[in-house]
């Protein structure tokens, strides 16, 4: 067949198929423009999930009528004009294609007022090609009906008009997430769905992604020079079996960066449990000039010119929120109840004097100042016995004699921690063990609940890291060397792999053929079973080599370690134990999940215990 030149219809039919996907991708096009043009109210009005109809009504600058035939040209744009603006895009939209694409595969009408023009103008891109006078207050409609009414073989890969509707409708989300001083509302066949108006940053993350995420996450924010990142990072907690809540932004361009998802998903590295995604909503901001934004059709994907600076920025601001340590005041809190506050401040009717109908009768005495810890038997600091002499006596004040409790727990409903002068610590004081898996803490707004197990794995797995990283993992000789069967193949990773133990602080010798001896194990573990332990680093040792232990498996490998060092289900702890749980549980970094991804606290505030009981009611 012979060389020829396309028919122009056939070029802007060619370049829909890169452009108009489905109705989604219209309404995105067209909602960028009209941000383009500075609108600050936005309607959108579909029909049969956008197939039908599509009318989105702006009140932005406007299109003289003299330029609207220009509008439905391809490649005709008033946003760039030479290479270099092509370089420092910071518009949305650019390339002029997108009105010119869809009046190829749908019928188009343009209406439009220019600010200062008497009466508006409208034009019907398969009509006579002249505008017509039209009546229109201010801004621009773009309607567009029947989408791929000329070419059936495209609308057959259509989906359901719900299926269409629900990706309509994240389009929205997507453009109204990173530009939440404009208003929008969206109905379709006639009933609204979706009403936003105008708000600020934590409003409109709320509006979309529920107050529920914004109660359970984390605030991100930081900048250097030319580069900045503000935004929400949900706690671990908050996860979702799939990618659906998970907002990035460039410019104000909502992106899918492989780059990017790479450096949040090691941020939440050893947070997060089993396959579940974290929720996010960030929106970076950064130079154009360092940023490529016309390597996708769609635009949906970006170029960095420095991509190991954005993914090193992003990774760390991202961990940083993450691993803010409870004793933080500006960190918000995983809590039972969305309307709960960050532990620094009061809740709602927690605050103030104790309920008049109680029975406690007078606020409570102050809780004397906690005395430095010392090291105890669960391998975290231990409070000092006369500290928490001062505090049961204190409680006793306030609420009579307390009672003994199985395990050497003690009652003390009433113990202070609100009191002038005299704060308590975030995660209050130790109450009691329950079935010897949980501890139960009171605070100044509540009563909070404990996983000890969970709690004291990540409190040994970061002490870990930390002791590793600095090559002085602390070693605690054994009086009596623990002697075990092992099989041929771990008395060969012992003598293969003899430097790498010791460096994890285990000291293994081999007694013969089917014989080891274990003399030391790490400090921090030293709680635990020692011969548990030594079979399990073996294992990871065999499995996956020194080579991998000290570098990606590394991790995994303490992980492990810190999970069977840890202190068991049905262990009975004292108070004072307890409390030295709680203490290191606010002095380290993402001690609200353990090293699996499941939470180690939650609180109950009086104002939800007293709904529980219908107190007030």
């Amino acid at each position: 067949m012979p060389i020829r030149l396309l028919p122009d219809l056939l070029i802007s039919q060619i370049a829909a198929g890169e452009v108009v996907e489905r109705p989604a991708s219209v309404l995105k096009e067209v909602l960028e423009n009209a941000l383009d043009a500075g609108s600050q109210a936005i309607q959108i009005q579909l029909e049969e999930g956008g197939v039908k109809l599509i009318r989105v009504s702006d009140d932005g600058c406007g299109i003289p009528k003299e330029e609207l035939p220009l509008a439905l040209t391809r490649h005709a744009t008033s946003k760039i004009a030479s290479l270099e603006d092509l370089e420092r895009v910071a518009t949305l939209g650019f390339r002029g294609e997108a009105l010119a694409s869809v009046a190829a595969v749908a019928r188009l009408t343009l209406t439009s007022r220019a600010a200062g023009a008497g009466h508006a103008w409208k034009l019907a891109a398969h009509g006579s090609g002249e505008a017509e006078p039209a009546a229109l207050a201010a801004g621009t409609v773009v309607e567009m009906r029947d989408l791929y009414y000329n070419t059936p073989a495209r609308r057959k890969f259509l989906k359901s008009e719900g299926t269409e509707f629900a990706h309509c409708a994240d389009a929205v989300k997507r453009v109204a997430l990173a530009h939440p001083g404009v208003a929008f509302s969206l109905s379709h066949n006639g009933r609204v769905s979706l009403s936003l108006p105008k708000a600020d940053l934590a409003g409109r993350v709320g509006a979309i992604l529920g107050q529920d995420f914004l109660a359970e996450c984390r605030r991100v924010e930081a900048g250097i020079q030319g580069l900045s990142i503000v935004g929400y990072a949900a706690q671990p907690a908050w996860s979702r079996p799939g990618r659906d809540a998970q907002y990035v932004f460039v410019n104000g361009r909502f992106v899918r960066d492989k780059l990017l998802a790479h450096a949040l998903r090691e941020a939440y590295q050893d947070m997060l449990h089993g396959s579940r995604h974290p929720g996010y909503a960030l929106f970076i901001e950064i130079d154009p000039a360092a940023v490529d934004v016309n390597v996708h059709p769609a635009k949906t994907e970006v170029r960095f010119r420095d991509g190991r600076a954005v993914h090193q920025f992003v990774y760390h601001a991202v961990h940083k929120a993450l691993s803010q340590v409870i004793s933080d005041p500006s960190r918000e809190v995983q809590t039972a109840s969305p309307g709960l506050t960050a532990l620094g401040g009061n809740a709602g009717a927690t605050s103030g004097p104790v309920h008049a109908d109680s029975g406690y009768g007078q606020r409570p005495p102050a809780v004397p100042a906690w005395n430095p810890p010392r090291q105890g038997s669960l391998g975290v600091a231990e409070p000092s016995a006369s500290s928490y002499l001062a505090f049961a006596a204190a409680a006793r004040q306030g609420s009579g004699p307390a009672s003994a409790f199985p395990g050497g727990g003690s009652f003390a409903p009433a113990a202070a921690a609100d009191a002038p002068g005299q704060e308590a610590p975030p995660l209050g004081y130790a109450l009691a063990q329950l079935h010897g898996i949980y501890v139960l803490a009171q605070n100044a707004r509540g009563l909070i609940l404990v996983d000890m197990h969970a709690a004291h794995e990540r409190i040994l797995y970061e002490k870990l890291k930390t002791a590793y990283d600095s090559k002085a993992v602390p070693t605690q000789a054994l009086l009596i060397p623990a002697v075990f069967s092992a099989s041929a193949h771990e008395v060969a990773a012992v003598e293969e792999h003899g430097a790498t133990m010791a460096e994890l602080g285990f000291e293994l010798a081999s007694l013969g053929p089917n014989e080891l001896a274990l003399r030391s194990v790490p400090q921090l573990l030293a709680g635990g079973d020692p011969v548990n332990l030594a079979r399990s680093l073996l294992a990871e040792l065999m499995e996956h080599g020194a080579s991998q232990v000290s570098t990606a498996r590394r991790n995994e490998l303490l992980a492990t370690l810190a999970c069977h060092g840890a202190v068991r289900a049905r262990r009975l702890l004292t108070v004072p134990e307890m409390n030295a749980l709680l203490r290191q549980m606010e002095e380290t970094e993402r001690a609200d999940q353990c090293n699996h991804g499941r939470p180690t606290w939650t609180e109950l505030s009086l104002a939800d215990l007293d709904k529980l009981f219908l107190r007030g009611q």
